[in-house]
């Protein structure tokens, strides 16, 4: 499913932007060092921007900080993740704080590559 134009210029400017735990998260997924998985970061996908994706295993994988507390970003989100299931990909949301802290991390890579493999 191809993004539009204005999506690609987004994650172009994203991928130059990420935050801290997008950071650490990267570090570990990126060159097939999680398990020889290999993934995107963000990558578009119709309308929306992509934290991290593993193509092979449909898998979207987002960091969410504080302000996806929020009412109205709960409901983004759930509208978001509704229109990528719908197109057979999967979301899983990681908080940023169980990626600044290691040993959630550590949990968090092993429940990511379990996801991607299926």
């Amino acid at each position: 499913m191809r993004a539009e134009k204005q999506t690609f210029k987004r994650a172009k400017r994203l991928r130059r932007d990420l935050s801290l735990p997008e950071v650490i998260l990267w570090d570990c997924l990126r060159g097939l060092r999680l398990n020889g998985l290999r993934f995107r970061r963000q990558h578009p996908v119709g309308p929306y921007v992509l934290d991290f994706f593993q193509a092979e295993g449909r898998l979207a994988v987002e960091v969410d900080g504080a302000h996806h507390d929020l009412p109205g970003q709960m409901h983004h989100d759930l509208r978001r993740d509704d229109w990528l299931a719908g197109r057979g990909i999967r979301v899983m949301r990681i908080a940023a704080t169980d990626i600044l802290d290691e040993r959630a991390l550590e949990g968090m890579l092993v429940m990511i590559a379990e996801a991607a493999r299926g």
